[in-house]
């Protein structure tokens, strides 16, 4: 689910490649006139009728009165933080979405499911409506973690366009460290934003927001509750990383940095591997050019 800025104007959009922006419209115009208050009482409202529960039932797991259940849902009180984290909880759907989406004209299969986050990502688009890169510097990520919901926050962020970037949301993210060689600390990493669980492949390099912070690695396992990572450099231990903390996954796209890569960083092996990888790439894009005719 992508949140939009456009025109200065921002709206929901759900995002599916290749549908046509004019849903965007539909979402502004409905979003426009709603309040977070009357949002969240349809939403938990309909929730409920397509889980097929009593309000009594519901109440009962949220350890709260049907009354007050009744209050939430017609709108005439406000759920208190507390109930607002157990409803979210016991939908499994985020706060975000709670309050600021119309979930009834949402498809929530389509959306990132990792335990109880399905989240909202806001981006930019130019002046034509294209999407444009926001660049995340080492300096602004720890208020990426805080901010990454907050149109505002990534309005600020600088960004670029890469043409060659078809299909998807793309944002660039500064990395450190030398666990994932040729990457040198200040190249920055180019993700695609994963959409599904589904989306995730192994062997494949991604951009890992959890609670704890941000971090670049080639996933090599998924199980129900976790995914396993790993570096490049062999000097570092692969490791866990339970899907509950997940907040972003992005997966590579490119990358690009101040420094030529050295000798040293691109041996005969890394070489031999890139080129694989760019023949493989280069094959799927001729696949994907084809269908598209």
């Amino acid at each position: 689910m992508y949140y939009r800025s456009f025109h200065n104007h921002p709206c929901l959009y759900e995002t599916k490649l290749g549908q046509i922006v004019t849903k965007m419209y539909i979402f502004a115009v409905i979003n426009n006139h709603k309040t977070y208050m009357s949002l969240f009482s349809d939403n938990i409202r309909h929730l409920r009728v397509k889980k097929g529960v009593s309000q009594e039932n519901v109440a009962e797991n949220l350890s709260i009165s049907r009354a007050s259940l009744a209050k939430y849902e017609s709108g005439i009180n406000q759920a208190p933080y507390e109930t607002l984290v157990r409803i979210s909880h016991y939908y499994h759907v985020s706060i975000d979405l709670l309050l600021t989406a119309d979930i009834r004209k949402i498809n929530m299969e389509q959306l990132l499911k990792l335990d109880d986050n399905r989240i909202l990502l806001p981006i930019m688009v130019d002046a034509a409506g294209e999407n444009v890169i926001e660049i995340v510097p080492h300096k602004a990520k720890a208020g990426y973690l805080t901010g990454y919901s907050d149109m505002e926050f990534i309005e600020n962020l600088q960004h670029i366009s890469l043409p060659m970037l078809k299909g998807g949301k793309y944002r660039a993210f500064e990395v450190d460290g030398d666990s994932m060689p040729p990457f040198k600390t200040g190249s920055y990493i180019v993700g695609k934003y994963v959409e599904s669980a589904k989306e995730l492949k192994k062997g494949r390099g991604y951009l890992v927001m959890t609670t704890e912070g941000m971090t670049y690695k080639r996933l090599k396992g998924i199980s129900k509750d976790y995914l396993t990572l790993e570096s490049d450099n062999e000097l570092y231990e692969p490791f866990e990383v339970p899907v509950s903390e997940i907040l972003q996954l992005w997966e590579f796209g490119g990358y690009f940095g101040t420094e030529e890569l050295s000798t040293v960083d691109l041996g005969a092996q890394s070489t031999r591997d890139i080129l694989i990888e760019f023949r493989k790439e280069f094959r799927d894009h001729i696949k994907q050019s084809k269908k598209q005719k």
